[in-house]
């Protein structure tokens, strides 16, 4: 899966909460129910302060199978 995740603070609230870069539908904040990001069809756009990046972690090679 190709994005980030990304730690985005809630604007209402203040709740940190991991959302995905790419994300396909609106995201809420799980505290008060705001909403954090809005879908594009591409990258999403946050309503809160975006406060870090999360990199995607890869996979050991023996565990996927490759050589």
């Amino acid at each position: 899966m190709a994005g980030n995740f990304y730690t985005v603070e809630c604007p209402d609230c203040e709740n940190e909460q991991v959302v995905f870069g790419k994300a396909a539908t609106q995201v809420a904040c799980a505290v008060c129910g705001s909403t954090l990001a809005h879908a594009t069809g591409g990258k999403a756009v946050f309503e809160g302060e975006v406060l870090d990046t999360v990199e995607r972690r890869e996979a050991p090679d023996d565990l996927t199978g490759s050589s």
